[in-house]
C-alpha cells in the first residue's frame, strides 16, 4: 500500500501538485484504507465503483480483494497515472462522475453494465452529497456505499429527527438506506491536510418495497416541507391531511422521520400544494 512518500513521489515524476479544485486530499492512513474496505465486506468477483482514485492507494487494496473495479476520476493528469499504474487491471472512465441533473455519468453507468455493484470511495467533497443521493434514488443495483466524506456530512446522515443536523439530505438517504458512521478521520490522515474532519460511512439500502416509488417526487416535496422545519405540519399541509393519518397537526415538521414524511406524501392528493412560509 502507498505510503505518503510514495504518493508525494508519483505526483513530482509527472510535475503534479494537489488540485484544490477538484478537492484533492489524498488519504495515506493504512489502517482507514484497510478499515473502509474491511466494512465493505467485499466477495472475489464483485464490481465495485471507485470515484477519485487519485494516485491509487484505495485502488490497489480493492485490487487485492479480487474484485471488478470501475475507477472514475475527472483529472486528466491524475487518469494518466492511473490507466499507466493499473492498465487493464481496472476499468477507467475519465470525467466527472456526475452529468447534468446531479446523476451518475453516462459514461460511468455504461462501464458498470448493468451489473450490481458496491461503491466504496474517498469521495470528493464537493461530488459526496449528490452522487450518494443519486445512486440511492435511480441505481438499485448499488447493493451498498462505504465512503470517506466530511464528517459534517456524515453527521447529517446518521442525524435523529428534531436535531439540528436533521434536514432534506438526511430524511431523502434514510428513506432509502440505513446508515452509520464507521471511523473518524483527523486531518493528518490527509495530504494535503483539509480544514475539516472527516469520516467514514456506510449505506446499506433498505428493502425495494419500503423505499419511495417516485424518488424524485419525494425529493422535492421533503425539501420544500423541511424549508419550513419550525412550522407546525398541520399549517403546511392542512390539518384534515395530517390527522388522518395519526399525526398530530401542531407536530413541527423537523420532528418526522423518513417514514412519516414517506407517508405523508403517499397520501397527499395529486394536486396539493404545499402552503408557503
Amino acid at each position: 500500500m502507498q505510503s505518503l512518500r510514495e504518493i508525494r513521489e508519483l505526483l513530482a515524476a509527472r510535475g503534479l501538485t494537489p488540485r484544490h479544485r477538484f478537492g484533492q486530499n489524498f488519504l495515506h492512513d493504512h489502517g482507514k484504507i484497510l478499515e473502509l474496505v474491511d466494512a465493505a465486506n467485499l466477495q472475489p468477483g464483485e464490481t465495485v465503483l471507485e470515484v477519485g482514485p487519485g494516485t491509487g492507494a484505495l485502488t490497489e487494496c480493492l485490487l487485492e480483494r479480487e474484485v471488478r473495479v470501475i475507477s472514475v476520476e475527472i483529472d486528466r493528469d491524475l487518469a494518466g497515472l492511473i490507466r499507466d499504474r493499473f492498465g487493464d487491471r481496472i476499468t477507467l472512465v475519465e470525467g466527472d462522475c456526475l452529468a447534468k441533473g446531479r446523476r451518475l455519468s453516462p459514461e460511468a453507468v455504461s462501464a458498470l453494465e448493468g451489473a450490481e455493484f458496491k461503491l466504496v470511495a474517498n469521495l470528493p467533497y464537493q461530488a459526496a452529497s449528490p452522487l450518494m443521493a443519486s445512486l440511492l434514488m435511480h441505481h438499485p443495483e448499488c447493493s451498498g456505499q462505504w465512503v470517506t466524506i466530511q464528517k459534517e456530512v456524515v453527521d447529517r446522515l446518521v442525524a435523529n429527527p428534531g436535531t439540528k443536523a436533521w434536514g432534506p439530505l438526511t430524511a431523502i438517504v434514510r428513506a432509502f438506506a440505513s446508515a452509520r458512521r464507521i471511523a473518524l478521520l483527523p486531518p493528518g490522515c490527509f495530504w494535503p491536510a483539509p480544514k475539516v474532519t472527516s469520516a467514514m460511512a456506510e449505506l446499506v439500502p433498505c428493502a425495494s418495497d419500503s423505499r419511495p416509488s417516485d424518488p424524485d417526487g419525494f425529493a422535492r416535496f421533503v425539501t420544500k416541507l423541511l424549508s419550513q422545519r419550525r412550522k407546525q405540519i398541520g399549517g403546511i399541509l392542512g390539518h384534515d391531511i395530517t390527522t388522518s393519518l395519526g399525526i398530530e397537526a401542531q407536530t413541527r415538521a423537523e420532528t418526522l422521520d423518513a417514514g412519516q414524511l414517506l407517508e405523508l406524501r403517499d397520501h397527499l392528493p395529486a394536486d396539493h400544494h404545499l402552503m408557503q412560509p
